[in-house]
């Protein structure tokens, strides 16, 4: 899909994680979110290709995947496990300038495990770790307008409505669709 990053405004350095963050484990009301290693690759290829999961996420490649399993400097990614079952992928990017520092997430589930709360849960689970053990202020999350359930599971957590980001990312199709940008404020968490 796509990696965090993306900058506008003023020049200012590269994003970057403070000091290589790796993922460490994290336990939700349900889901366990754990680091990503090369053996998950080829489970999340096949979740990932899943049509409403590929719909999304733009053709997440294998190769991307393996990418995000070795030593990537802008994003942690974390395998997301329901009763020790892979279902899908996490990440977290930071940004580290002390002038505009936050966190960004972005996740995909196994499309079976779509409506069942478990976004939630694992956006939650990441939240929490965000505020409380890296120190951050504001967490957002960038998913395209026509995703209405992946919205409204966000904004069980505390996301609000920032904007729509017009002919923000290009499509399967290679059309250019909306994004909704959202944010959440520590005190937003629910």
């Amino acid at each position: 899909r796509r990696r965090h990053g993306r900058d506008g405004g003023r020049a200012r350095p590269r994003r970057q994680l403070a000091a290589a963050v790796t993922a460490p484990r994290l336990r939700g009301e349900r889901v366990t979110l754990r680091p990503l290693d090369p053996a998950d690759v080829p489970r999340l290829a096949e979740i990932a290709a899943e049509p409403e999961v590929a719909h999304w996420w733009l053709g997440l490649s294998e190769e991307d995947l393996v990418e995000l399993a070795g030593p990537e400097e802008e994003t942690v990614p974390f395998v997301v496990e329901l009763d020790g079952e892979t279902i899908g992928l996490a990440q977290v990017g930071e940004e580290t300038d002390p002038d505009y520092r936050h966190a960004n997430v972005d996740l995909f589930l196994m499309s079976a495990r779509h409506g069942q709360g478990l976004g939630a849960d694992t956006v939650r689970t990441l939240a929490r770790w965000l505020f409380e053990e890296r120190d951050h202020h504001r967490i957002t999350i960038d998913p395209a307008v026509a995703n209405e359930r992946a919205i409204r599971s966000y904004e069980s957590v505390g996301f609000k409505r920032v904007g729509v980001m017009r002919q923000y990312e290009r499509g399967t199709a290679g059309d250019w669709h909306d994004g909704l940008l959202l944010d959440l404020l520590r005190e937003d968490l629910r």
